[in-house]
């Protein structure tokens, strides 16, 4: 009978889990178009196909074929579009360029604020096709649009659109939009679709400066049918340097947002491989119901003040979606369970239901188990990265066979638990084991109380544990029926955390491991009296042969192919003052594409000044001596050089003698730049810009870039030395080289400047 309770609890668990991720996005089975006011798959997919066959990344020839397919698309329902063409910087992350923003406008019958519809259509550089990111947006808006002007219904708001540029560069298009359209201040909500994999569930994630009651009582009457969301993401992201468009309209015109974006098969970010046919579909009908839902009913509802003045704490919960409830009630919860533990102990042992004794040896096996499981899963991972110096070279740090580490490492810890509990809970009042957990939690939940009560959330398992207390103290079961109920009563505890195991080392790499490893001791804790068993631990077996299983597939799959590329790098860098060159790879493992240079003698590290600004600060790993090919570098013109007073005043503009993507000017020492203009565009408001040394400006070429033009003041006294890194994405192609091409089971290394010709040297001043 025992085996048999154990059973049916294991096959609850299941269930649960798979209703867990089950919930949290449509699938393709019942998701046909069947109306013409329908959003259809199959016309989003074709747009999809037409703008991401190459790379479009600002200043490419795609990109602006991509933006005439979208202008052409939109003009075909109806709009006048309009490109707006902006210098933008965004001092944050030292960028520029002259964005070239898709606008356009359907007039509503009312003068209230006006809704906007936000995404982005370039791609990253330099190689990225961008389906996902952010192909998946703007066809999702443009089909859309399409479904509902179809209803040929007229909608109350200003519908806004904004197919921004330069994304990816900075959030240079949105700086754009607010620092320079009329339309910025007519806006009241934005709706932003992205992506941060080519897969997964589409999260919903909150931007405002003020608290987050309005906005979500507003997009929970949407009546979205798949809401993913939860409040510990919403306070992290708020804690958290953030990079998506809706940061600039939050930042600098105190405008409310909602995000919609999937993290889901995260190795395929900002890669070749971010491709049509890579793409989930169900991750586009996602987007494509939270797009009409938000539509049919912020198109309609009023905008004008979206702010609050109170949080809210939500979640997915089983059967109601989302279950919400203030900030303020986080405190008194965790008191109330406090006080209910205390209670409880007190009965429990007067009742011969617990022993101190017994709840002090219950410590050992939780406390063991925590730091055992945490422990172990942190260091195996950096053992597998020694095993395997290939993984290194996947700069996100979640490999192609991610989710397969996930399994094993899942299995891994149940086998750790199974075996821990198993050698060291020997009590025959298996409730005494109980105790550990559930003071853990508490504790847990009253430092989130005063620290981060976005994960106010976790009190929902605690209650769910108590529940099962006061069963084992006050009413005698039947141990053939009490696993079963046990396991019942836990099923919000697996619905809300199964999803969290699994999201943590998909969205910020398998270095994460070891948080899952820590929600899987907690969660098991509180299950204790699911899965303990005193004598039969054919549930340890398993697991431990699942993780085997699940490591060796994971093994076997370790490589790269077709399918799964291995992203390598090579650059040029030539010193145009010192008359050198040089090979760079930031690659960790040599292949044969790099091979072609990196054979024999070369050097370990970088070439100082010569490595360029990226996401993860990579550098270069190798580089090696090369014939200086004496490449043509900008003519730079000193338009203005004066001193009035204690101030010199400069104007110089470089004009590239080449196909240029973009110049990063670094400075060797500390500055503090006045009156600071990129293409007449002040930095800073035209307030001071300090400057520490290193990199103060990276502007990239756009399409209608010919020139640059920096203009600025320094103190007199202050010393002036100021390289200028001049990089072109055409190494493969330049008559200069000739280089063998990657093989069809390689992709140039995202996140870092490759593939790439840097022509260094300071300037004169």
């Amino acid at each position: 009978m025992k085996r048999f309770s154990t059973s049916v609890s294991l096959l609850i668990i299941l269930g649960v889990i798979y209703w867990s991720f089950a919930d949290l996005k449509p699938s393709l089975k019942t998701s046909k178009s069947i109306a013409e006011t329908d959003f259809s798959i199959d016309n989003a997919l074709n747009h999809l196909k037409k703008i991401s066959k190459e790379a479009h990344y600002v200043g490419s020839k795609e990109h602006k074929k991509v933006q005439n397919y979208i202008v052409s698309e939109l003009q075909k329902m109806g709009f006048q579009t309009e490109i707006q063409t902006q210098t933008a910087l965004n001092k944050k992350w030292f960028a520029a360029t002259t964005a070239e923003n898709i606008i356009a406008k359907l007039k509503g019958t009312g003068s209230k604020k006006a809704l906007m519809l936000l995404t982005h259509y370039d791609s990253n550089p330099h190689s990225s096709l961008g389906a996902s990111d952010a192909g998946s947006g703007v066809v999702t808006i443009l089909e859309g649009l399409r479904a509902f002007i179809a209803k040929n219904e007229t909608q109350k708001n200003d519908i806004v659109v904004l197919i921004s540029d330069a994304e990816e560069l900075g959030l240079l298009g949105a700086q754009a939009f607010v620092d320079a359209h009329s339309w910025a201040k007519d806006i009241g909500l934005i709706l932003n679709f992205e992506a941060r994999g080519s897969g997964g569930p589409s999260y919903m994630l909150m931007e405002t400066n003020g608290k987050n009651n309005k906005l979500l009582c507003e997009f929970l009457a949407t009546k979205p049918n798949f809401p993913a969301a939860n409040s510990l993401m919403y306070s992290i992201y708020k804690e958290l340097p953030n990079d998506t468009d809706l940061t600039i309209f939050r930042e600098n015109a105190n405008i409310n947002g909602l995000n919609f974006a999937f993290i889901g098969d995260h190795f395929d970010y900002h890669t070749a491989q971010d491709s049509f046919d890579r793409m989930d579909r169900t991750s586009l009908l996602h987007q494509a119901d939270y797009f009409a839902t938000s539509l049919n009913y912020f198109s309609n509802s009023d905008l004008t003040d979206l702010h609050s003045d109170e949080d809210f704490v939500y979640v997915n919960f089983p059967f109601i979606k989302l279950i919400t409830y203030p900030f303020s009630w986080v405190f008194p919860m965790v008191a109330f369970c406090g006080i209910l533990f205390l209670f409880l102990l007190f009965f429990g042992i007067s009742l011969n239901k617990i022993d101190l004794k017994g709840i002090l040896k219950g410590f050992i096996p939780f406390l063991i188990s925590l730091i055992l499981c945490s422990g172990i899963s942190f260091g195996l991972w950096k053992l597998l990265l020694i095993i395997h110096p290939q993984y290194n070279d996947i700069l996100h740090g979640f490999t192609y066979n991610g989710y397969h580490y996930i399994i094993a490492f899942v299995f891994l810890n149940l086998w750790l638990l199974f075996t821990i509990y198993k050698r060291t809970a020997t009590e025959e009042k298996t409730t005494n084991l109980l105790i550990a957990p559930i003071l853990f939690w508490l504790i847990l939940n009253f430092l989130i109380s005063n620290f981060l009560k976005g994960a106010g959330f976790f009190i929902i398992p605690l209650i769910c544990a108590l529940l099962i207390l006061i069963i084992e103290i006050f009413l005698n079961l039947k141990e053939k029926s009490k696993r079963i109920l046990y396991t019942i009563l836990s099923i919000p505890t697996l619905y809300i955390f199964a999803p969290l195991i699994k999201i943590f080392p998909v969205g910020l790499g398998l270095k994460m491991l070891f948080v899952s490893a820590v929600f899987i001791v907690l969660i098991f804790g509180l299950m204790m009296l699911s899965f303990h068993q005193k004598k039969s631990f054919w549930t340890q077996k398993w697991s431990g042969f699942l993780a085997l299983l699940f490591f060796g597939i994971a093994t076997y799959n370790s490589g790269f192919s077709i399918d799964n590329k291995k992203p390598n790098s090579l650059v040029y860098v030539q010193n145009s003052d010192d008359k050198t060159a040089y090979f760079g790879t930031y690659d960790t493992t040599l292949d044969t594409y790099t091979k072609q240079i990196f054979t024999g003698d070369f050097t370990p590290g970088g070439i100082e000044d010569a490595t360029t600004k990226s996401k993860y600060n990579t550098r270069f790993n190798s580089t090696k001596k090369t014939v200086y090919k004496g490449i043509s570098s900008s003519k730079i013109y000193t338009e203005l050089d004066t001193i009035i007073g204690e101030k010199r005043f400069l104007e110089l503009t470089l004009v590239p003698k080449r196909k240029v993507n973009k110049l990063e000017f670094i400075t060797k020492n500390s500055l503090t730049l006045h009156q600071f203009k990129v293409n007449d565009v002040l930095v800073n408001n035209g307030k001071k810009y300090r400057l520490k040394n290193g990199t103060f400006l990276v502007y990239h070429l756009g399409n209608s870039d010919t020139e640059v033009t920096l203009s600025f003041a320094v103190n007199v006294i202050e010393k002036l030395e100021v390289i200028v890194n001049e990089i072109s994405y055409d190494l493969l192609v330049n008559k200069n080289f000739n280089l063998k091409p990657r093989s069809l089971e390689m992709m140039p290394m995202p996140f870092v400047t490759n593939d790439a010709i840097i022509i260094t040297k300071k300037l004169d001043l």
